[in-house]
């Protein structure tokens, strides 16, 4: 079974009375452990594509399965609790809280929802985490004493803190430098063949579309490539 399907997906955006079609009849589907490029230009819907499968928007019609479950109607309280068990999120940004440390950065995705017993059984995993992504030595550094790769650094581990089946990336390398970014990408491909978590980006970085085992571009809302390697 397939980890996200996706099943002639449109996303209708209004501007004024004008109508922008971002997703114009998509269809997908992710197998659980893919390593997933989801490329295009500037506007093309790749972000908008990231952001329906990970429940942050509803589609206009059309059907998204998540490890099977139609998750197309549910009410938000819903969508919160099954984003917060299923999915990580690592951001170009890396919206890190600037006033906690790498530790705890990475431990407050287990204080919401329903996982407030969680961070102290945690621990070990938090601490296994800060090793594996090569902190371990800036454990009680606040964001602004990281550069911008430990930064990404950051994100990632808690993007895994809840162990999600899906991790959704929306150009994680967009503000680092290329060996920075390479690292990076190699960390995550690590973590993909170790864990088996899918991972889905959002890109505009060849590095990450020549990694990747499967390749699907868009361009103005539509599908016009989808390659397994």
């Amino acid at each position: 079974m397939s980890i996200v399907a996706i099943q002639e997906v449109t996303k209708h955006y209004y501007l004024g009375k004008t109508v922008v079609e971002a997703l114009r009849g998509v269809s997908l589907e992710i197998e659980s452990g893919d390593f997933i490029s989801i490329a295009g230009p500037s506007g093309s819907g790749k972000s908008t594509l990231l952001n329906l499968i990970g429940l942050m928007d509803k589609a206009t019609s059309g059907k998204i399965y998540l490890q099977g479950k139609d998750v197309t109607a549910l009410k938000d309280k819903d969508m919160t609790d099954l984003r917060h068990h299923t999915i990580g999120f690592i951001f170009q940004s890396f919206n890190l809280i600037p006033v906690l440390n790498v530790y705890e950065n990475i431990e407050f995705p287990l204080y919401l929802g329903k996982s407030r017993s969680q961070p102290e059984q945690k621990k070990e995993w938090i601490h296994y985490l800060i090793e594996r992504v090569g902190l371990k030595d800036h454990i009680k550094h606040k964001p602004a004493e990281l550069s911008g790769g430990q930064r990404q650094r950051v994100a990632i581990a808690r993007a895994l803190v809840n162990e999600p089946a899906i991790v959704l990336a929306d150009e994680p390398t967009a503000n680092l430098d290329s060996k920075t970014a390479s690292s990076i990408i190699e960390l995550m491909k690590d973590i993909n063949r170790e864990k088996k978590t899918t991972f889905i980006f959002s890109t505009h970085d060849p590095s990450i579309v020549s990694i990747a085992d499967h390749v699907v571009r868009l361009l103005d809302g539509q599908i016009i490539e989808n390659t397994r390697r």
